[in-house]
């Protein structure tokens, strides 16, 4: 079976930078299951992975657009230490969720703090980058009903 809108691909991955150096991958948690055409991953990597199949090892680089975007200057802004009620010790590299102008949830990461202001960084933290995967498909089968419906694949055991 290939790896097709509505197939569940089970699937190995290593993510390394452009110095091969290893920023993520399935080796400890094992490998990830993916429901294609769902948009559960970047638009690079589900294009790669169609119309492979169980067995298949391959390496891909994704570039930033059809990853997480490019870097955006306009996403970074001072905010009053003021909008962190409650919040003592803040800290560069902390995440927060909180509101984009249209009243999505967004996460922000924080860059730096002073006395007054906290300087927020609304990119993801992979804008910008190009990625390089080395990938092996485990398993490929058929999407149930309910995981089509949902959008997402159900795990072993999910009732």
């Amino acid at each position: 079976m290939k790896i097709e809108k509505n197939t569940v691909a089970t699937v190995n991955y290593a993510l390394k930078n452009d110095a091969g150096e290893t920023i993520d991958s399935s080796e400890e948690a094992g490998p990830i299951m993916l429901l294609a055409g769902a948009g559960e991953m970047i638009p690079g990597l589900e294009k790669a992975l169609e119309g492979r199949e169980k067995g298949d090892k391959f390496n891909v680089t994704i570039q930033p657009e059809d990853a997480y975007g490019e870097r955006n200057d306009q996403m970074i802004e001072r905010v009053p230490r003021a909008n962190f009620p409650g919040i003592e010790d803040i800290e560069a590299g902390m995440m927060f969720q909180t509101m984009d102008n249209a009243e999505q949830p967004m996460v922000v990461r924080v860059l730096e703090v002073d006395d007054e202001f906290v300087t927020v960084d609304g990119n993801h933290p992979m804008a910008g980058a190009v990625l390089n995967f080395d990938l092996e498909v485990v398993d490929v089968r058929a999407a149930t009903e309910e995981e089509i419906a949902n959008g997402h694949v159900h795990s072993p055991g999910h009732a």
